[in-house]
């Protein structure tokens, strides 16, 4: 399923089919992002194979994302110079920027029918072979609508910056949420997610939840649930929404085994070498001067209605705020609805609460964990997991504190620490 090139190997004229990748970069005048399309070409086993689709906000003195660290005259090896025809940007003026969502839409309609996509965020570290390990941990789970994702481990102590060599085994998985702000803004935001080593070995690991900042699947994942452009200056908000309509859609969250790239989550605000910018801080669209608090909030009403997050007694005067332009094109599946999520993972939508400690139903490694638990239940043609299975199962919270800081190991003692085992019966 989507598109391949022809690659000769062996001086005989052997020849081999790679699947290709789009890589999908939306960068809010980010001067790393330049750094960041080339080391992801540099890093590839195999560069030819990897297209790329930036939407670059920028203002007139930044360096646009798709030049070449130096001119090509001077170094015409560079990864932007030697791949510059694998590179589609489309630059935007960063003062009229209405936030991440708008801008990634624009991106994922520059697919053309790749194998798989990979969405990153444009200040980050790959890691060396990172086309190859990643197509073969997708592969691995032998589910055609599995979608690799996760908030990315920190550049530092991580990655080693000049090789892209792994320091270390760890990777973050998603299974941290909860309701956040008030009112007619309220929505359920993704935290800081735990990072260990992980539990499950030879392939990735089930979660319930997807990241924006790194995204993994089959070409058809973008075509199915596009980003919804009715949602101007929303930016904590897009990851559920995209979420459930992925579970809507049948398709299933796995966090990597290892991780294809690594974030810079404390960047410098400026190129230490760049002396014309001066910036003391890291730009943000919201503060843009057309950036509206008003347009947001009704946006919000827009975001959590279309994926059923709106409580039945609905919110005052909410009727004016709803949007409901293109809803079928942004909306919902028919694979499996928003409460079958929302049961499933002890998500509360009436009182906009959660059961807490979800993470020791989805990190841990026994019997009735999420996913030894429910990839039993993958259907025999590899078409997501059949959730008609499970049996009614619901996530309900059964231990007495919050567990989250005994999977990150910062336990006081191991008898304090310890957790019985969930066997399987328990779950089901």
């Amino acid at each position: 399923i989507g598109s391949v090139i022809t690659k000769q190997t062996n001086v005989d004229g052997t020849h081999e089919e790679l699947e290709t990748i789009l890589v999908l970069f939306a960068s809010f005048r980010d001067w790393m992002c330049p750094h960041s399309v080339e080391l992801m070409f540099e890093r590839a086993v195999h560069p030819e194979r990897i297209r790329v689709a930036i939407v670059d906000q920028i203002l007139k003195d930044d360096v646009p994302c798709s030049e070449p660290l130096e001119p090509c005259s001077a170094n015409p090896g560079r990864a932007l110079c030697k791949y510059s025809d694998h590179v589609e940007a489309m630059t935007m003026d960063a003062s009229l920027s209405t936030g991440p969502i708008f801008a990634r839409h624009l991106g994922y309609r520059m697919y053309r029918g790749e194998a798989y996509v990979l969405q990153s965020d444009a200040h980050v570290q790959w890691a060396a072979g990172w086309d190859v390990d990643i197509i073969d941990q997708w592969k691995s789970t032998g589910n055609e609508m599995a979608v690799l994702t996760s908030y990315v481990s920190s550049v530092q102590d991580h990655v080693d910056e000049e090789t892209g060599e792994r320091l270390v085994g760890t990777r973050p998985i998603m299974c941290e949420s909860d309701f956040v702000d008030e009112g007619l803004d309220r929505h359920l935001q993704h935290g800081e997610q735990p990072e260990a080593n992980p539990n499950v070995k030879g392939m990735p690991q089930l979660e319930p939840f997807w990241g924006a900042g790194f995204s993994f699947s089959r070409g058809h994942f973008i075509i199915n649930i596009p980003y919804d452009l009715w949602l101007p200056h929303v930016f904590q908000g897009e990851e559920i929404n995209i979420g459930i309509r992925g579970f809507s859609y049948g398709y299933d969250f796995y966090a990597p085994e290892r991780n294809a790239l690594y974030h810079y989550y404390n960047r410098p605000p400026k190129d230490p070498n760049d002396v014309r910018v001066t910036n003391e801080k890291a730009p943000k669209y919201w503060d843009a001067p057309n950036y509206s608090d008003e347009v947001e909030m009704m946006a919000m009403v827009r975001l959590n209605d279309i994926i059923h997050m709106t409580p039945s007694k609905g919110h005052p005067g909410i009727d004016m705020y709803w949007s409901r332009v293109e809803e079928r094109e942004y909306g919902l599946g028919s694979v499996r609805t928003p409460e079958l999520f929302f049961d499933t993972f002890g998500i509360h939508v009436d009182s906009q609460t959660i059961e807490k400690n979800l993470c020791m139903f989805i990190a841990v490694d026994n019997p009735g964990s999420m996913h030894n638990f429910f990839v039993k239940r993958l259907r025999e043609d590899g078409m997501g997991i059949d959730y008609n299975q499970l049996d009614g199962f619901v996530y309900k919270n059964k231990y007495p504190k919050n567990w989250w800081w005994w999977y990150g190991g910062e336990n006081p003692n191991e008898e304090d620490a310890y957790i019985e085992p969930l066997p399987e019966t328990d779950v089901a």
